[in-house]
């Protein structure tokens, strides 16, 4: 009697459990208006459970949400929808030397730097956003970031990142990151960070004469930025670019199958003031067009990559990792 009693109670705990878990929602509706579940994208964010092992889908109606928006390490799986990229908008307009209106932060700073400029913070693993504009609205002030990825396999298709100085952060060594058909644009060094990242067929417009990427690749990883199939193109006024910089040593990016415009001046890239960084860094181009894709003249310490060297370059062989993602599945 009291073994059946036990089983009941196992039993019981289990449905109990189970249903529990069930009761967590996967879809939540973001809507300025009222219309939808909350108001603002940082309540449906908190409002996923942690540690979410299912995707959670977070669709967002047009609108233009001022923002500072963060998804914690402990929000995974999270993807943000919104309705219309051109119509539905995350915007502040932080910068680093502003001061920060709350006082001192958790580093004793009490004004914004370059890594809490951010006008969307993504610390979780597996996070998707899609047909939304982010931008950093702060103007030409210095380094002022729109987007800032550190969490794992994260995607971004069909948005457009704005900004000027430090446009998109894609932060961390063990972050991979997938950026497909988005628009991305601004002055200095807008692409930047130690992420593992592939752009596929973006569109990368350059609002002065500067420097497009400023990888600061680690040694310890094969692949730092790689571009597939993009566009470089420019403001009017703009004749002057380089197509990246060493943040750090040994610093990677890579143009396969580009199409550059004539601001890409012939040297193409640049040593950042260090002749020394030229043994280390390495940067590359593979079957590139356009009237900025001449190989003469190219900077003697970079590299055109050969058709054996091209192998190496695919999508799941960059961002496959040990754990074997995937992201071509996700499209």
């Amino acid at each position: 009697m009291k073994k059946l009693l036990l089983f009941t109670l196992i039993l019981f705990s289990s449905a109990t459990l189970i249903a529990q878990t069930a009761t967590y929602p996967t879809h939540f509706t973001v809507a300025q208006d009222g219309s939808g579940d909350f108001k603002t994208i940082q309540e449906a964010v908190n409002a996923v459970r942690d540690l979410s092992q299912q995707q959670v889908i977070i669709n967002i109606k047009p609108g233009t949400y001022h923002e500072k928006l963060v998804i914690p390490s402990w929000k995974t799986k999270i993807s943000l929808i919104g309705e219309d990229k051109e119509h539905t908008i995350i915007t502040n307009s932080d910068y680093s030397g502003k001061a920060n209106p709350g006082g001192k932060d958790a580093f004793g700073k009490d004004k914004f730097t370059t890594y809490t400029s951010y006008t969307v913070l993504v610390q979780g693993n597996d996070f998707v956003v899609e047909n939304l504009t982010i931008e950093n609205a702060s103007g030409r002030v210095g380094q002022a970031v729109a987007l800032h990825v550190e969490g794992d396999r994260c995607v971004v298709k069909n948005c457009n990142l704005l900004g000027n100085q430090d446009t998109l952060y894609a932060a961390t060594e063990n972050s991979r990151q997938y950026y497909k058909d988005c628009f991305i644009q601004g002055t200095t060094d807008f692409i930047f960070g130690e992420a593992m990242a592939v752009f596929d067929h973006c569109v990368i417009k350059n609002l002065s004469d500067s420097y497009i990427t400023a990888p600061s690749t680690t040694p310890r990883q094969q692949f730092g930025f790689v571009f597939f199939d993009c566009k470089l193109i420019a403001d009017s006024s703009v004749k002057k670019v380089h197509l990246g910089r060493p943040w750090r040593p040994y610093a990677r990016s890579v143009y396969i199958r580009t199409e550059m415009g004539a601001h890409i001046i012939p040297v193409g890239w640049d040593n950042w003031r260090n002749p020394d960084n030229e043994k280390t860094a390495y940067f590359a181009e593979y079957e590139s067009t356009g009237p900025g894709a001449s190989k003469a003249g190219r900077a003697a310490w970079s590299h055109q990559l050969t058709s054996a060297e091209i192998k190496t370059y695919t999508i799941k062989n960059i961002l496959s990792g040990k754990d074997s993602w995937n992201v071509e599945a996700i499209n």
